[in-house]
């Protein structure tokens, strides 16, 4: 499975956001990593470039290659309502970012590993592919098997995230896709409109 796997603190300092989580080295150095540091001066960014961040920062943040973004902004393009939200609605109901948000997986990328490692049913069934898209009233569990485990019991643990799209039943270990997220809902700081300008270029 294809996923990013350079230098995750390096990409956190050239956006200023955790955007794969806590970072100690971003709270020591929040500003752009390079040798020059803060005393470099850096040029006025144009408009394509400043759109093109910003992809690259949505990118990063939900652990999505170039072709997957692409294919993903072409459904959004495609579909009924306002391109930029339907994109981000889109990224929030793959099953990957689900699990993160539902607190079994510490992170996005754990969250991609659970999944592939067959750890994860949707509505019963075992579903290993981190990008598949689910649908409202899909249930995502926790598969029997696999309860035991203790990274996800430790991430459940240490969960206090709680979303009004998803419904979270702590018994059974798993939770229910109650709507599709409302732009206003996702916290992420992801200037979509940018994203539809540099695409429609």
């Amino acid at each position: 499975m294809a996923r990013y796997r350079g230098p995750q603190s390096k990409i956190a300092r050239k956006f200023r956001e955790p955007i794969f989580g806590p970072d100690k080295a971003l709270e020591k150095k929040n500003y752009p990593p390079g040798m020059h540091g803060l005393a470099k001066k850096r040029a006025k960014q144009s408009e394509y470039a400043v759109q093109l961040q910003e992809k690259q920062k949505a990118k990063y943040t939900y652990g999505i290659l170039e072709k997957q973004f692409a294919n993903i902004f072409d459904r959004a393009s495609r579909a009924h309502g306002v391109t930029g939200e339907v994109l981000i609605q889109l990224i929030e109901l793959r099953l990957d970012n689900t699990v993160y948000r539902l607190g079994i997986a510490p992170t996005r990328m754990a969250a991609r590993q659970i999944v592939s490692h067959r750890h994860i049913t949707v509505n019963g069934k075992v579903v290993n592919v981190p990008s598949y898209t689910l649908k409202v009233g899909d249930v995502v569990a926790v598969r029997e098997k696999s309860k035991s485990l203790e990274v996800i019991n430790n991430s459940i643990a240490a969960s206090g995230r709680s979303f009004p799209w998803l419904d979270w039943n702590s018994d059974k270990n798993e939770g229910k896709l109650i709507a599709v997220p409302a732009r206003s809902e996702v916290p992420e700081n992801i200037k979509e409109q940018l994203i539809v300008e540099l695409y429609s270029r």
